[in-house]
């Protein structure tokens, strides 16, 4: 049985916001909120400008 803990980087919430306040889902849980101990997932690097907004 694998242990469910909080997201670090959401603090549980699911959103994310940037620094112009624009909300988006966690990706590191997905917006769950919450992490699977021991579950693996991918990690994908994303692309910023130079004011560090996230390229699509």
């Amino acid at each position: 049985m694998a242990i469910k803990e909080t997201c670090k980087a959401c603090h549980g919430t699911g959103m994310l916001s940037d620094d112009e306040g624009w909300q988006y889902k966690c990706s590191v849980c997905h917006g769950d909120g919450i992490i699977q101990e021991g579950s693996e997932k991918t990690v994908r690097v994303m692309l910023t400008d130079d004011n560090n907004r996230l390229l699509d």
